[in-house]
């Protein structure tokens, strides 16, 4: 499944490659934190003691649908904050735009000083 949302982070970067490259490390965090939520709530659900009455192989299959989408809500969210976390980590090594980069010595100011 995929996860889509609009995030501070996304909405704070200008177009072009580094833009593109920002709004694809957003996307792909929050794919992660989807991931691993998945993850932690089928071990969860697998942790429990003894079969119910009404445990079958249909039962199993609708609990990881419903796990799947409780996972992908909470991601969207930012319920965790597993996907804010990757963002500011590597979001240093994303490649900044013209608009992002500072200017160098001198080039802003006045011509010829």
């Amino acid at each position: 499944m995929q996860v889509t949302t609009t995030s501070p982070t996304t909405a704070a970067t200008g177009s072009g490659a580094g833009g593109a490259n920002r709004a694809a490390l957003d996307k792909v965090a929050h794919q992660f934190e989807a991931v691993f939520l998945r993850q932690m709530i089928g071990a969860m659900r697998s942790a429990s003691l003894a079969e119910g009455i009404t445990d079958s192989s249909a039962t199993q299959q609708f609990q990881d649908m419903a796990d799947a989408r409780t996972a992908d809500a909470m991601a969207s969210k930012g319920a965790m904050g597993i996907a804010e976390l990757l963002i500011k980590q590597f979001g240093a090594r994303v490649a900044p735009t013209a608009a992002d980069a500072p200017a160098p010595d001198g080039a802003a100011g006045t011509p010829g000083a």
